[in-house]
């Protein structure tokens, strides 16, 4: 009896996954570069502090002070790209999803830097940003490798 009930619950288990095994290189690669990122964008908040100029830029955004709209727009990007390597490196839970709304912000700031920032400026060059060659193939991964 004993035995049957066992075998009966057998089925129910599963074996671990380690999720960070399901992320290819490269996204090991940048998780570990967005962490050293957003630690660098927080300390730039301090570093500004004593110090008149630091160059903060990402997707096309650029500022010369961390205590400006778009200095504290880059500084957030930079926490919200570091918060999701974070989450996808030490496997939480909420990681796909804090990944994906990565990707999906990535992709407008990036079609935004392209589209409007031109007529914003006074040179009017229209500037191709690569980084959105790298957000869609990173959405597509990691949407494909939630259900694993």
């Amino acid at each position: 009896m004993e035995q049957e009930l066992k075998s009966n619950f057998d089925e129910f288990e599963k074996s671990i996954v380690i999720r960070r095994k399901l992320l290819p290189w490269w996204i090991k690669t940048f998780c570990w570069i967005f962490m050293i990122l957003a630690v660098c964008g927080l300390a730039s908040l301090i570093g500004n502090a004593f110090t008149d100029n630091v160059e903060l830029s990402l997707y096309g955004f650029s500022s010369n002070t961390a205590y400006s709209g778009i200095g504290i727009f880059i500084i957030a990007i930079m926490s919200l790209k570091g918060f999701a390597a974070y989450s996808l490196w030490f496997e939480k839970d909420n990681a796909i999803l804090i990944a994906k709304i990565d990707a999906i912000v990535g992709v407008v700031i990036c079609l935004a830097s392209m589209f409007v920032l031109p007529f914003t400026r006074e040179d009017g060059h229209f500037p191709l940003r690569l980084e959105i060659l790298l957000l869609i193939p990173y959405y597509i991964k990691v949407n494909k490798i939630e259900y694993e």
